[in-house]
């Protein structure tokens, strides 16, 4: 019996050029800012935001989206004409879009109805098409279903996310933030504070610490209704809430594969109004517009900063500002809009006010 061979010139030749193309994105794109957040000097803490916004298609999920291509092209799962497919109605298929035409293959974001015209407009500026089903429950079977049929490829970043990036360095989140600190009072965080959508950051995050033995801890933040802290608490892979997220980019209706529990070293629950509150008083406070995201974060690093003071501790706390906030005028900035949800932003509002000038953690009981 003869050998097989299953490559082809033309085949290896195409993956080659298409390695180069999203190497060549990585590279033309400068190491994102780590800006420093103001306060009060006799604190002796520092606060920084890791700027992803200013990534090419605007958001953290741009550093997924380039992992997550940069996976299936090494893995043979993307070659030339390869139709690709996500379940994704924000960020991650705006960017996923954007590697989709660089590298000259098409893209579908299978999303529920009810995604804002926004996001659509934004997928389909960068060559996507949008294709919509009635609940957010069923983009994970449609993605699926719809990959199958065209013979294409199910990017599927609520598995993947986890393992498409290098958690032990080549310059992934984790190592990014421990170099730009190297020269600060504090290059050892105390704290780093993130959200989980897919779970993909902070599992490189925990990872990363880890390997470089770090004494640096983990937060993770979580909004109404997802069900990543129940689960973490509950110690449950399975568990689900099926609510569906007001705070874009995070929170999840179940836990999702990537999610790794293991690493977390504490979850920290943000009612909404919080994080919206805490995304204007960001903006109020250093004129950067940021999403509803980043709110979330700011909300548990004031809280984990309140306990450093009252226990004495000087250190450096960073987290992530995962977007611009051009994207939510129309919501999160909206004044009816956050009245329609039913939000009261006033006490929260109230809580970092008195926060930044006291130094005391004091929110409303929820």
């Amino acid at each position: 019996m003869q050998p097989v061979d299953r490559s082809c010139a033309r085949t290896r030749a195409w993956v080659d050029e298409a390695m180069r193309r999203v190497q060549a994105d990585a590279n033309r794109s400068a190491d994102t800012h780590l800006h420093v957040l103001d306060l009060p000097a006799e604190w002796g803490v520092q606060v920084y935001l890791k700027d992803e916004s200013v990534h090419p298609t605007g958001s953290l999920k741009h550093r997924l989206a380039r992992s997550l291509f940069l996976y299936a092209l090494a893995s043979g799962w993307i070659t030339e004409g390869t139709t690709v497919v996500e379940a994704s109605s924000g960020s991650t298929a705006v960017s996923e879009a954007y590697f989709a035409r660089l590298l000259g293959v098409p893209f579908v974001a299978v999303m529920p109805r009810s995604t804002s015209p926004e996001k659509i407009a934004l997928i389909e500026r960068e060559g996507g098409r949008c294709h919509f089903v009635d609940h957010g429950g069923e983009v994970y079977a449609e993605a699926e279903r719809l990959a199958a049929d065209t013979g294409g490829h199910y990017l599927d970043q609520f598995t993947y996310a986890e393992r498409a990036t290098d958690w032990r360095g080549n310059n992934n989140i984790a190592e990014s933030i421990l170099a730009q600190l190297a020269e600060e009072p504090h290059p050892v965080p105390e704290w780093i504070v993130v959200g989980a959508g897919t779970g993909g950051t902070s599992a490189t995050i925990g990872r990363y610490l880890r390997y470089r033995r770090l004494a640096t801890r983990l937060a993770v933040v979580d909004p109404e209704g997802s069900a990543f802290l129940p689960g973490w608490t509950a110690g449950d892979p399975s568990y689900a809430t099926g609510a569906a997220s007001r705070i874009e980019g995070i929170g999840r209706p179940r836990m999702e594969p990537s999610f790794v529990p293991s690493v977390i070293d504490r979850m920290v629950p943000v009612p909404d109004a919080a994080s919206v509150a805490a995304a204007r008083h960001l903006r109020d406070r250093t004129g950067r517009w940021a999403g509803g995201s980043t709110g979330t974060n700011l909300w548990g690093v004031y809280q984990v900063v309140a306990e450093m003071l009252r226990a004495g501790r000087a250190g450096s706390v960073v987290t992530l500002l995962c977007d611009g906030g051009e994207r939510y005028r129309h919501s999160y900035y909206d004044d009816a809009w956050v009245a329609a949800q039913g939000m009261d932003l006033a006490p929260y509002t109230r809580t970092l006010d008195r926060f930044v000038a006291t130094g005391v953690w004091s929110p409303p009981a929820d």
